[in-house]
């Protein structure tokens, strides 16, 4: 049985524009195109579209999955490979679940949560490698850098860096929506405190340093959306802030 885009559509839940997509790129290509010009598709591209979609929900960019789909024809090894991504993901969110749930216990109770509680949804060394993964993935496609961690991850050094760096940006957003000037004492204490942070935990960070990562962050989409989701602004206010910074120590 073969059937229409408007078929595969309806039966996966997709657009129609979304299967155009993905013929285009070659990703999910029909079982053949009739006289007519209407696309058909059979069983062997509704399970192709099925190992898609299962990628997507996990993520993966469509370049991504096409390289993996090619490259592994044998379709219960996608399909088991999917199922233990997708095993893992559940377990990860119902870990990040019972830390929201236990967040708002205390916000309700008006009670500050311990340190330690707050990031419990990164127990793992493989959960901070998978969070990692999208931006070390775009850096590398788009830079060349090959940030992928080989070597182990210490989980407690990279949860008081997360910690940190949530506190150092949440600082700065507020100061921005307070209306502070980017001299602002306040404001200039936040980056100093920041720079003894990376310092004195292995990451050794000059105001120069700051101040050319803050422009990259400026200059780079994902940093640049990853900011300006926080707080619109955000990305231009850091950097700014972080050249007087800078000028100030020269």
């Amino acid at each position: 049985m073969l059937y229409t885009v408007k078929e595969m559509s309806q039966l996966a839940n997709v657009t129609i524009k979304t299967l155009h997509h993905y013929h285009k790129i070659d990703l999910l290509l029909p079982y053949k195109v009739s006289e007519a010009g209407y696309r058909l598709y059979g069983i062997k591209e509704l399970e192709r579209l099925q190992e898609i979609l299962f990628y997507r929900e996990l993520d993966f960019p469509l370049k991504k999955i096409k390289e993996m789909l090619d490259g592994q024809p044998d379709r219960l090894s996608i399909l088991s490979g999917q199922k233990k991504l997708i095993l893992a993901r559940k377990q990860r969110l119902e870990q990040l679940i019972q830390t929201l749930d236990e967040s708002i216990m205390h916000t309700r109770k008006g009670e500050v949560m311990d340190k330690t509680a707050l990031f419990k949804g990164f127990e793992s060394e493989e959960e901070w490698k998978e969070a990692l993964s999208e931006q070390y993935e775009y850096l590398n496609e788009k830079y060349g850098y090959d940030l992928h961690v080989e070597k182990p991850i210490d989980v407690q050094s990279m949860n008081e860096s997360a910690m940190e760096a949530k506190r150092f940006m949440g600082g700065m957003a507020q100061s921005l929506k307070d209306g502070l000037r980017v001299d602002d004492k306040k404001v200039q204490q936040l980056i100093g405190q920041h720079l003894d942070f990376l310092n004195t935990h292995g990451h050794k960070t000059t105001a120069a340093d700051f101040e050319k990562q803050t422009r990259f962050f400026l200059n780079d989409d994902f940093h640049l959306k990853m900011f300006e989701s926080q707080q619109q602004g955000l990305s231009y206010y850091l950097c700014i802030a972080a050249e007087t910074f800078a000028s100030a120590k020269r």
